[in-house]
Formats: structure tokens, C-alpha cells, sequence
């Protein structure tokens, strides 16, 4: 065990063992993306509690274990290809009142990796299945983004096609998507992924790279400029990528929104007219309440 995590399991027990942990239940469990120190205290105390861990690699989590001071028995290795089989084990031993942990590699399972159907198995089956929430790149590049839009809605797409033709369809609907949008990328591939979204012109992308590890790299950029950025310097092909592609902004003049926000004024309440003009001209809606207020303020 690191000597920095000495106290963490300690802490972990005093600050979670209060809530309750049902027997034959399946705890869906986040794991740091790279920064040991991410981990959460209840992950800790229920890494501790449960019967057995199931995950995508266990010679991994079993190295992720060790550095907290955690040694368990019962392993089971539970990947993408012998998903459906793993499935059939865990909900076993669940059946048999035992409780047990999914971790993915990194992250949270489910989420872009295995784990939706041991879910799935184990909701069929009537057992419980409990969140342990954590760590994930989908929301740390989103959160250090500012480019998810005035609605703060986005679209999480994950891995696009590997092949190129089915990969430069995708983007080219991209194009069509208002919303920000998500996408993970491997290093091997991430050159390919910056030629395709440089179709995409002056739309900015933010791109996330080792995010909380020791070289991450967080840039802003237009998308005609990411593969010539990537070229300046091999590191920044290095490592796993989140990216962000940014919501197509909102022009604030727009015409036509605040014509129809004029006339909708002048028959209904601000909140009421704001929403019908955004629903008729797509504009953003706090841009188009702000613009009441004004036009309210110079009536």
C-alpha cells in the first residue's frame, strides 16, 4: 500500500459505513481514470466490504487494490468478450446473497466499456444494483469545456466507426447536431479522428488528453486546426483522448428570433413568449429572455 492512502481506509469506514449495503446486490463501481487520488471514500469502503470483484482485467484492479491496501479474494474477469458468460456467474454468487463489485479499467462501467449487461442480467433477475459514483472523462472534459451551450444540453456519442468511410458519415452529421457533443478516441486512432472533424471547419472542439494524469493536456481549438496541432509536437498523439465538440453558437442578432419575440410580447408574459420563440425559431432561450427584459425595459 502507498503510504499516502495509510489513512484512507480508515477515513473511508468512518465517512460510508453508516449506509446501508444490501447482501446479493451488484455495486456499479467507479474507478479513477488515472489520478490514484480520485477514488472516492465509499468506493474504498465498498472495495473493503463486498465478496467479490468483477472487472475487465483483474491483474489491473488487483494492482489498483493493492496500492489502497486492499487484498480480495474471489476475482472475476469480466470483459467485453465473455460478457454474456460473466454475466451468468455474477448473478450466482448475487443469488447466493453475496455481494458483488463491477469495475471497469477506469472510469465508470457501462459507460463506453463493459458492464451494461451484468446490469441488465441482474435487473432481469430481480437483485438489486447499487451506483458508486466516481470518476469519469465524459464529465471532466465537459466540466473544463464552457462550450456545452446556453441550454446545457450535449450528446454523449463515445467512440465513433473505426472504418473511415462510416466514420466520416458520422461526423458529417456531427455537422448537423446543434448540441455539444462527446467523443472518446484511442491514440492509434486519434490522428484519423482530427482529419475528420477538420470537415467540420471553424466549429471549436476541445480536446481532453490523460485527463488528471501527470502530462494531461486540455486545448481549444477549431477543428480545421486539430490535425496540424496535433503535428507540432508526437506527445500530443500520446495517451486516451475525451473530446468535446462545441454547441454551435447562437447568433445574438438574430432577426427573425427577436421579431417573433416582439410580437409574442406584446400578447403574453415574458416567460410565455420567451419559451414559444424559442420553440418556433430555435434560438437560445436565455438569450431571447434577456432580450425581453430589455425590450420590456424600453416599452
Amino acid at each position: 500500500m502507498s503510504a499516502s492512502f495509510a489513512g484512507a481506509l480508515a477515513a473511508s469506514r468512518d465517512a460510508a459505513a453508516a449506509q446501508h449495503y444490501p447482501a446479493g446486490a451488484l455495486y456499479v463501481l467507479a474507478t479513477p481514470i488515472g489520478n490514484l487520488a480520485d477514488v472516492s471514500l465509499r468506493a474504498l469502503h465498498v472495495l473493503q466490504l463486498v465478496d467479490a470483484v468483477a472487472c475487465e482485467d483483474t491483474r489491473h484492479t488487483q494492482a489498483l487494490l493493492r496500492a489502497y491496501g486492499i487484498e480480495k479474494g474471489g476475482w472475476l474477469s469480466v470483459h467485453r468478450h465473455n460478457e454474456a458468460q460473466g454475466a451468468e456467474e455474477v448473478v450466482r454468487r448475487m443469488q447466493q446473497g453475496q455481494r458483488v463489485a463491477y469495475a471497469s479499467d477506469a472510469g465508470t462501467p457501462g459507460v463506453s466499456d463493459p458492464g451494461a449487461r451484468i446490469v441488465a442480467a441482474a435487473r432481469a433477475a430481480g437483485l438489486p444494483v447499487v451506483p458508486v459514483p466516481g470518476p469519469s472523462s465524459v464529465t471532466a472534459i465537459l466540466s473544463v469545456t464552457g462550450g456545452v451551450g446556453d441550454d446545457g444540453g450535449f450528446v454523449f456519442l463515445g467512440f465513433l466507426p473505426a472504418k473511415g468511410g462510416e466514420r466520416q458519415q458520422a461526423v458529417e452529421s456531427l455537422g448537423q447536431e446543434p448540441r455539444a457533443v462527446v467523443l472518446l478516441e484511442a491514440p492509434h486512432r486519434i490522428a484519423a479522428l482530427a482529419e475528420t472533424l477538420a470537415s467540420l471547419g471553424g466549429r471549436e472542439v476541445t480536446i481532453g488528453r490523460e485527463i488528471t494524469k501527470q502530462f494531461e493536456q486540455i486545448a481549444t481549438l477549431r477543428c480545421d486546426a486539430f490535425p496540424g496541432w496535433l503535428a507540432q509536437d508526437p506527445a500530443r498523439s500520446r495517451g486516451e483522448f475525451a473530446l468535446v465538440l462545441h454547441a454551435v453558437p447562437v447568433q445574438e442578432d438574430d432577426a427573425e428570433a427577436q421579431r417573433v419575440l416582439k410580437l409574442l410580447l406584446a400578447e403574453l408574459p415574458v416567460k410565455t413568449a420567451v419559451k414559444l420563440a424559442a420553440e418556433i425559431t430555435g434560438a437560445s432561450r436565455n438569450q431571447l429572455y434577456d432580450a425581453a427584459l430589455a425590450m420590456k425595459g424600453n416599452s
